[in-house]
């Protein structure tokens, strides 16, 4: 008789063998199936499909939602602007680049090669700032022209490059950017009703440019008039509204976003070059090839001019910045004046904002400005003012900070009188001073360097973080004062908090006169923790910068 494990081992191969057969009849009958249903190859079979239903295009409409009826619009009006830079050299090189890109200059864009006016450098507000940021690729190097992906930058080379733009007059007057424009040998407009073909589009003309703005105004000729948009008022909109973005990013043209205002009056770059330039900040898709479009309400009525991005990546990234439609129209209207430019006043000062708190506790004042230099020469020299004034009123009205000082400026006509209130050694005086055209109104600026002795070095100052000693008679006469020149600077000490550097002059402490090493000694002797510290600063460097005045509350 078998053992009980060979019975056990029997069975258990009869259930395998079962268990195989019955997964083979499985198997047949889902493959046979699956043949039957897909039709394969070889199959007999054709099914019946006459009871199937056709599908139909339907022939109800969306009703347009607010968006697509101003597309609609506008859109006609918006333009597609190509511009060609030919090669400078009589070389067979053509490749195609973007010439909107460079590297970013001093002061940055638009003003490139404006002067200080006279107004004097009022520091960028609310975002970083400065050429170094690391996010303003897009304004600082122009990359709204659209590059060709894989051109260098081959100055021997023809540029090609794309920007957006839109007509406010019938007889083709047309908007957009300044660095769209400029350095351009041929500037071609295509419509939106033109047809699209390799034809660049009609040729125009430029009427006038505005670095201060980055605006421009071209022109093309037309037997008939043409579409154009509807300027609305900037000045009402609001953060929060809705807003829509009209251009040819990435030669996309007609392309429409849309978006919200996210922020006013944003300055994002410093000193002179964003004197005049306070955007609207939108967070609407903006790309490369955007710059110059409209930007518009859901009136359907412009209120900016796209004109930069902030990017890390030279595509969008959720912030973009156009200029104010109040700011366009009245430089539009300068522009196509008979001398074509945009005339601003100036009255020959300078100044720095975004001071410490500490500066107007100690020179006693809140609102105003606090005057830098003074132009030789210049209106504001010639009425009596001189640095370390403090600017309070322009015809009875209170000036708030540094921009506002320069609004009401140069919003006067040259030659025009304005009374001018101002604080001198806790005293309030006024005067009358002459405006003067911003283009003339200008101050040369010397960098003389000079070698410091390496003698007669101060061992330093505790509460302060800093070694000075006397500087030269030829110093002092070159900068009109005495003064400690900054021999070294502690880390992390009170003075290199507030910035203060090796080479800087100290003319002043709290007002205070420190033109010789006993009078130094005496005043930061006199020093307390916690009271409020401003130094008198020049550079030796750069006299025409004038008096900086860094300050905080000590320690």
């Amino acid at each position: 008789m078998p053992s009980l494990r060979q019975t056990f081992d029997r069975l258990r191969t009869r259930r395998l063998a079962s268990t195989f057969a019955i997964l083979a009849t499985i198997s047949a009958a889902i493959l046979v199936g699956s043949y039957t249903a897909h039709g394969v190859h070889g199959q007999d079979k054709t099914d019946n499909s006459t009871d199937a239903t056709p599908l139909k295009i339907p022939t109800s409409t969306v009703a347009p939602n607010a968006f697509a009826q101003i597309a609609k619009q506008v859109g006609p009006a918006v333009v597609n602007i190509n511009t060609r830079t030919l090669p400078k050299d009589a070389g067979n090189r053509r490749q195609r680049m973007n010439p909107h890109t460079r590297s970013a200059p001093v002061p940055q864009n638009p003003d490139d090669d404006d002067q200080d006016g006279g107004q004097g450098p009022g520091q960028g507000q609310g975002v970083p700032q400065g050429p170094d940021s690391p996010g303003f690729q897009d304004f600082f190097n122009r990359f709204f022209g659209g590059q060709v992906p894989g051109d260098g930058d081959d100055q021997g080379a023809e540029r090609d490059s794309l920007g957006s733009g839109f007509i406010v007059d019938p007889k083709g007057y047309i908007i957009t950017n300044n660095h769209v424009v400029e350095k351009a040998d041929e500037i071609y407009v295509k419509l939106s009703t033109d047809p699209d073909t390799s034809d660049l589009g009609r040729k125009a003309r430029v009427i006038g440019v505005d670095k201060a703005t980055d605006l421009a105004v071209i022109k093309i000729d037309t037997d008939k008039p043409l579409p154009t948009v509807k300027l609305g008022n900037s000045d009402t909109t609001s953060v929060g509204d809705w807003v829509i973005a009209i251009g040819s990013p990435f030669s996309l043209s007609q392309t429409v976003t849309a978006g919200i205002i996210s922020a006013k009056n944003r300055t994002i770059e410093p000193g002179v070059a964003g004197q005049f330039q306070h955007f609207l900040q939108t967070d609407a898709a903006i790309n490369p090839g955007n710059s110059g479009g409209p930007l518009l309400n859901m009136n359907s009525e412009v209120i900016g001019v796209n004109t930069a991005i902030f990017t890390q990546s030279s595509g969008y990234q959720g912030i973009g910045f156009a200029m104010p439609s109040n700011t366009v129209v009245q430089v539009y209207n300068d522009l196509i004046s008979p001398t074509h430019k945009v005339t601003r006043g100036a009255i020959g000062i300078s100044f720095r904002e975004g001071l410490s708190g500490a500066v107007g506790r100690v020179y006693g004042f809140k609102n105003g400005v606090l005057v830098q230099t003074v132009s030789p020469g210049g209106p504001s020299d010639k009425a009596g003012l001189k640095p370390r004034d403090i600017i309070l009123t322009i015809d009875g009205r209170p000036i708030k900070d540094g921009n506002d000082l320069v609004e009401e400026i140069a919003s006067r006509h040259p030659g025009t009188t304005v009374r001018i209130g101002y604080l001198r050694d806790g005293k309030q005086a006024d005067t009358v001073v002459t405006i003067g055209d911003r283009d003339k109104v200008t101050a040369e600026q010397v960098a003389d360097q000079e070698e410091a002795p390496t003698d007669n070095h101060d061992s330093g100052q505790n509460k302060l973080g800093i070694a000075v000693r006397e500087i030269t008679p030829a110093t002092a006469a070159k900068l009109g004062t005495g003064g400690m020149v900054i021999q070294t600077v502690r880390p992390g000490s009170f003075a290199d908090q507030q910035g203060l550097e090796p080479g800087l002059v100290i003319t002043r402490i709290n007002k205070l006169p420190t033109t010789t090493k006993e009078q130094f000694d005496k005043v930061v002797d006199g020093l307390k923790s916690g009271q409020d510290v401003v130094f008198e600063v020049v550079n030796p460097k750069r006299p025409g910068d004038g008096i900086s005045f860094p300050g905080g509350t000590l320690p």
